[in-house]
């Protein structure tokens, strides 16, 4: 979906795990084109096989934009991934694998390479040098697929042990490994929370920010339902040189359809 700002136009991609709970989850595909978008994401395609999902983005004329490396089961040490986590180098390395493969057959440029939780006992610095290895590692297995990887962190009122500590940490670990394969998931919501200034800090890291994700602040629903001013972020971005998706990882505050006004007020 192309949404023309003040600045120029954004190309926003539906994410199938928070849009069009409406429907089940295969149907989600064709409610996404019938809105106007032609990119989507979502987490996890595991559940699914890596051609039935290439299937259905087929037939409703729709690109993969993003795919996040796999999680461990509910309850375990990986359960937001394994990338932080002392001793998990082998889930890590497979999960890697697992998305580079899926990635392959879905045509999608981009993975999250999820950072996971620090246990609470884990040595802080340990912890953080391992996690640089780890992404070292996929770094070198994503250049030679010809695919990017990103990482995020996550605000610490929604996540307080998610191992990557900002954005900005983000960036020194993309800097230090590879800023050419390894960039930055810039989610404004996660921006807001943790300490705002989002305009200011997106322009700050735009050379490496290779993916943006958006959704208002509190109630992470639609641009409009929160304290963002959207008209003037997705402006700004507009007017940088990123020229990638934008994730619309919100949680819509009723019908996902409807929402989507918020796109002609962001126009108007």
């Amino acid at each position: 979906m192309i949404v023309e700002t003040s600045s120029g136009s954004v190309r926003l991609a539906a994410n199938l795990k928070w849009m069009y709970t409406e429907v089940p989850f295969e149907q989600r595909f064709d409610a996404a084109a019938a809105s106007g978008f032609t990119g989507v994401e979502f987490a996890s395609p595991y559940e699914l096989s890596a051609d039935a999902i290439r299937r259905m983005l087929d037939q409703a004329g729709l690109e993969q934009v993003l795919i996040n490396t796999p999680a461990g089961p509910a309850g375990s040490t990986t359960v937001m991934g394994a990338g932080f986590v002392p001793g998990a180098r082998d889930e890590f390395r497979a999960g890697v694998l697992s998305a580079l493969e899926y990635a392959t057959v879905l045509g999608t440029p981009v993975i999250h390479v999820m950072a996971g939780l620090r246990p609470a006992d884990a040595d802080p610095e340990r912890a953080f040098a391992g996690y640089v290895a780890n992404i070292g590692w996929a770094a070198e297995q994503a250049r030679s697929a010809g695919i990017r990887i990103v990482l995020e962190a996550i605000n610490k009122r929604d996540q307080p042990r998610y191992g990557l500590e900002s954005m900005e940490t983000a960036a020194a670990v993309a800097e230090a490994v590879d800023p050419d394969t390894v960039g930055v998931l810039f989610d404004v919501y996660h921006a807001q929370v943790d300490r705002g200034n989002v305009i200011e800090r997106f322009e700050r890291l735009a050379p490496l920010v290779g993916h943006v994700q958006i959704a208002d602040n509190p109630g992470r629903g639609e641009p409009g339902t929160g304290e963002i001013a959207y008209e003037r972020v997705l402006a700004r971005i507009a007017a940088s040189d990123y020229a990638g998706w934008i994730g619309c990882e919100y949680g819509p505050v009723a019908d996902t359809h409807d929402g989507l006004t918020w796109t002609e007020r962001i126009s108007a």
